[in-house]
């Protein structure tokens, strides 16, 4: 049996990964560049976040490209409002995401 060396229980009652969830103040902010092009910035995660799994799922939901740069994800287009509801199906709470 497998344990967590975070928080001790067994891997299958771990919790971890939605405690550092809750515990995330995401920003979402739409950046216009250059040509008058939208990118929608993402960040704030914790550095334990698998940032390239949650922007692979959000381009996937999203239908748009994408990348992460600095410890944020950015994504093309203006996605405000999209982001939110699709971090929320994702298991983000809606009081964690700032927009």
């Amino acid at each position: 049996m497998d344990i967590c060396p975070k928080c001790g229980l067994p891997k299958q009652a771990c919790v971890c990964e939605e405690i550092a969830k809750s515990e995330q103040r995401i920003s979402i902010e739409a950046v216009k560049r250059r040509f008058g092009k939208y990118t929608t910035i993402i960040s704030g995660f914790e550095p334990s976040a698998n940032m390239r799994d949650i922007a692979k799922e959000l381009k996937n939901k999203l239908a748009c490209g994408g990348t992460v740069k600095e410890g944020a994800i950015e994504l093309q287009g203006n996605h405000l409002n999209k982001v939110r509801q699709a971090l929320m199906e994702m298991g983000f709470p809606e009081s964690s995401i700032i927009s």
